[in-house]
């Protein structure tokens, strides 16, 4: 069901519901007050009749009998009535004659009840009766109302009033619709200004003259299509990077190739062989490097669940993995737990855990001068894990600190064969485990500190 469709039934119900409520309340309420206003006639027409009779006798206009008996004096059933003609009156001595009564009054008494307010049925017509009695004249005056012709008036009155609200529901419901209409046209004109751009539109909508309640899902779109940007960004960055770096040692692998199947010389063939070992451990790691970048940049749309992880034992699987490089450097890695009853666990993403250290601990080896020692050690502090990750090479200048973090950015003094993306991927793994990532210390160690 569109939003449209159910605002309108929502808003089409709920109107329903008050103006059946307000019906019934006035429905109630005009009862309640036109039966106020009819008792209160009907104790003036009472009191008035009383008034009239004042000292002096009644004299009947037929004797006794003609009271009981005689054409067209029985008591018939009321036929259509009016307005008019809604009151009846009768005048009843004390012992029980009828002396007087109006023409729409019947025959027989109202009621039996001395004074007051008292509901009657005669000949199956129902009466609300006041009575009045004078002992001093030894009268009693009756003075009804038919509430069949109150029950009408009610009727009247409510028809009159819901009359016009029925005839008015048609253009009310119209209304609403254009009401409707009317109010999700921005939200229209937004999908119609989405579905107008390309793919390379990812410039932010100007929300000045749009509605309020359309600005957080501006602000929203706005802040999905820069982080949509920066991806595209990244990703034009990573594929031109990676195209250039694959293409230069590939061609340096077949020009090395060439000499070695050319050359008769057993010393050019080794020079050419170690080249093409160089060539080709250069570009495994950036490979693998590229291939971690991409890890890192996936957590941050797929949410991966914690665990508890051994730092210890990551650490010595991290450094026996780099064994074939501490060698080739001629670098030695040293790794001493600290003394504790139990093994340092954290929650953590083991897979960022281990990219980040990885990345440390590489580049350590790569910049250590050989005969050297890289040497690692873990702290646990206030409940945060410490990583700390030192070396005797010529480390990171206070001004290249930040731009070391960057994406494809080699120091002038950097090793040759580097990607420029270890320590882009330490940031990003760090930051994804909510930790931070510091460098300093003291000479002639340079250390790398990660804190989790």
């Amino acid at each position: 069901m569109s939003i449209r469709v159910r605002l309108y039934t929502v808003l089409l119900l709920m109107t329903g519901v008050v103006w059946l409520s307000a019906c019934v309340w006035i429905y109630a309420s005009t009862k309640e007050r036109l039966e106020h206003v009819l008792d209160a006639r009907l104790v003036e027409s009472a009191k008035m009749v009383s008034s009239l009779v004042g000292d002096r006798p009644v004299m009947a206009g037929f004797n006794g009998e003609a009271a009981s008996s005689g054409p067209g004096l029985e008591a018939e059933p009321m036929e259509a009535p009016s307005y008019e003609r809604q009151l009846a009156c009768q005048i009843w001595s004390v012992s029980g004659k009828l002396l007087s009564k109006s023409d729409s009054a019947p025959v027989a008494s109202l009621s039996d009840h001395a004074t007051g307010f008292q509901n009657t049925t005669i000949n199956g017509a129902a009466w609300r009766v006041y009575a009045v009695i004078k002992p001093d004249l030894g009268v009693r005056v009756l003075v009804g109302d038919s509430l069949q012709v109150r029950d009408r008036l009610v009727d009247d009155v409510i028809k009159g009033l819901l009359y016009p609200a029925i005839l008015i529901m048609p253009l009310m419901v119209g209304l609403i619709w254009l009401s409707v209409s009317k109010g999700l046209a921005p939200l229209e004109r937004l999908a119609a200004s989405l579905t107008a751009r390309d793919a390379s539109q990812l410039h932010p909508f100007v929300d000045r003259s749009t509605a309020s309640e359309l600005r957080p899902m501006i602000h929203a779109l706005n802040s999905l299509l820069s982080r949509v940007q920066s991806a595209r960004e990244r990703e034009q960055e990573f594929i031109t990077y990676a195209a250039h770096e694959l293409k230069t040692p590939l061609a340096g692998l077949k020009t090395q190739a060439q000499v070695a199947m050319r050359s008769t010389d057993p010393e050019v063939q080794r020079q050419a062989l170690k080249r093409i070992e160089q060539s080709v451990d250069r570009t495994s790691r950036m490979a693998r490097q590229l291939i971690d970048l991409a890890a890192v940049e996936a957590v941050e749309s797929v949410a991966r669940p914690e665990q508890m992880v051994d730092v210890s034992t990551l650490i010595l699987d991290v450094a026996h993995d780099l064994e074939f490089l501490q060698k080739s450097r001629g670098v030695q890695v040293i790794y001493a737990p600290p003394h504790r009853a139990r093994p340092i666990s954290i929650a953590a993403d083991a897979s960022l855990l281990r990219l980040a250290i990885r990345n440390i601990m590489e580049n350590a080896v790569q910049h250590a001068p050989c005969g050297s020692v890289v040497e690692c050690i873990t702290q646990v502090t206030d409940g945060k894990l410490s990583v700390i990750v030192s070396d005797e090479g010529p480390g990171i200048s206070v001004d290249e600190q930040e731009k070391v973090l960057q994406r494809f950015y080699r120091s002038p003094r950097s090793v040759p064969g580097g990607s420029g993306l270890g320590l882009a991927i330490v940031k990003m793994s760090i930051e994804r485990l909510g930790g931070t990532l510091r460098f300093g210390g003291p000479a002639p160690r340079f250390h790398v500190r990660l804190e989790v």
